[in-house]
């Protein structure tokens, strides 16, 4: 299934795919290369938003969820993917621990963590989960929607390496993006390969540094194609100091509201697109959709209610927020069934290896779609993102569509790329 565009793929979009695609050796190059020089992220997704006007990535996860929701026909694609990047890390790795988020009681999460365990166990690894939880002195089961069930155990720590009873892993995989901070468990662990490494989670990781390191990667890109980075970039800034509680830090944030908005206006002038700008602030550190706002006039901030101030002042594990991006806001003009969409696309190692849906009918185009309420559908990544058409008209073929979104992810994994080497704290330092 192929979501319908509300517009007609017109104008920029429509050159910037046929662009795409007929510069599809010399992308394929220059993706080949950029990995010779940096390391891609063992595994991520990235949300894109497609407007008809503008294709860009508002999200990129090192920690991600939804491969459950992957089409299973692609299986495949994520095995092979897998035994890419631990034949990579770790030629002879045996055992493989999986370090889940503490709140394994969702349904669709434990579903995640199967799907995870099978890509895994099919890539040739003895795979068992592990909990940070320290309240878990017992191995837990957890009951899957299909009858089955995944045993979660408490971790044991001896000297510089971490396992479970009976089972000593040479690879540990962090599915926990650490928003509570650092545990002490997982630290000094030099013996054994920590994937991601401890600087990708929301204690260190900060989305204004990630978007930063993503207009580098959209201006180099676009230079080989020979077009306007804006078509592939979302306006990003940060600030800093904020307490939405006792109003603080608003005025430096309704600046930088009205420069974003004053920026994209000039924008939409010049490709003559007749949307009324808007900006998305969010959390510069964490995930889940948690205290994101959507702003169409600064002036909006000057009349925060008590329950929005306390919305956007705490996210996940009760953290509280002190710093923000404010985003460009890019509107998805895609739909599955009338309902509001946008597509996620899952990457392991430096490929694509499938990606869903995110779909709310009770959200607007200009809003954030990760909420409750969200359902998601499987990308019909049945024709490979990786066999576009260049003949087809733009617009109208699936897989070239697909092999857009794939460019597009790709290029927030870069960024991510970018963005770990920048923050290493274990980087050597070349005088």
């Amino acid at each position: 299934m192929v979501p319908h565009l509300v517009t007609a793929l017109n104008g920029p979009i429509k050159e910037l795919e046929q662009r795409i695609l007929e510069s599809l050796p010399a992308i394929e190059r220059w993706f080949r290369l950029e990995w010779m020089e940096h390391t891609p992220p063992f595994y991520s997704s990235v949300d894109v938003r497609n407007a008809g006007f503008k294709l860009v990535p508002v999200d990129t996860n090192l920690f991600p969820g939804g491969f459950n929701n992957i089409n299973p026909d692609l299986l495949p694609l994520s095995v092979q993917a897998a035994m890419a990047a631990i034949e990579k890390i770790c030629p002879e790795a045996k055992n493989l621990l999986l370090i889940p988020e503490n709140h394994t009681r969702n349904s669709f999460y434990l579903q995640h963590l199967q799907t995870l365990v099978r890509i895994f166990t099919q890539a040739g690894l003895n795979v068992r989960l592990g909990s940070l939880d320290e309240s878990l002195t017992a191995t837990a089961t957890l009951a899957l929607p299909d009858g089955g069930s995944l045993a979660l155990e408490p971790l044991v720590r001896k000297r510089g390496r971490l396992g479970l009873k009976d089972f000593d892993p040479c690879t540990i995989l962090l599915n926990n993006d650490l928003s509570a901070g650092i545990p002490a468990v997982l630290e000094g662990l030099h013996e054994q390969y920590l994937l991601p490494p401890l600087h990708a989670g929301w204690t260190m990781r900060r989305k204004s540094r990630h978007f930063q390191a993503y207009e580098e990667v959209a201006k180099k890109f676009a230079k080989l194609l020979g077009m306007d980075p804006w078509l592939i970039n979302p306006l990003t800034v940060g600030v800093q100091g904020l307490d939405f509680a006792e109003g603080q830090g608003l005025e430096a944030l309704k600046d930088q509201v009205d420069q974003v908005l004053t920026k994209t206006r000039r924008k939409y002038k010049e490709y003559g697109i007749q949307e009324k700008p808007f900006a998305i602030v969010k959390p510069d550190a964490g995930t889940y959709g948690m205290g994101i706002m959507t702003v169409r006039d600064a002036k909006e901030l000057e009349e925060l209610n008590r329950r929005c101030k306390n919305k956007m002042s705490v996210i996940k594990d009760g953290q509280p927020v002190h710093e923000v991006i404010v985003q460009e806001g890019v509107v998805t003009h895609e739909r599955v069934n009338e309902a509001v969409a946008e597509p996620v696309v899952c990457m392991m190692d430096r490929y694509v290896v499938g990606g869903f849906y995110r779909v709310h009918a009770d959200r607007a185009a200009d809003e954030n779609l990760n909420a409750p309420g969200a359902s998601y559908v499987p990308l019909a990544f049945a024709q490979s993102t990786q066999l576009p058409r260049p003949g087809e008209t733009p617009g109208a073929s699936a897989p070239n569509r697909f092999y857009m979104y794939g460019v597009i992810a790709r290029l927030g994994m870069l960024a991510a790329s970018y963005e770990l080497e920048a923050t290493d704290p274990e980087a050597e330092v070349y005088a």
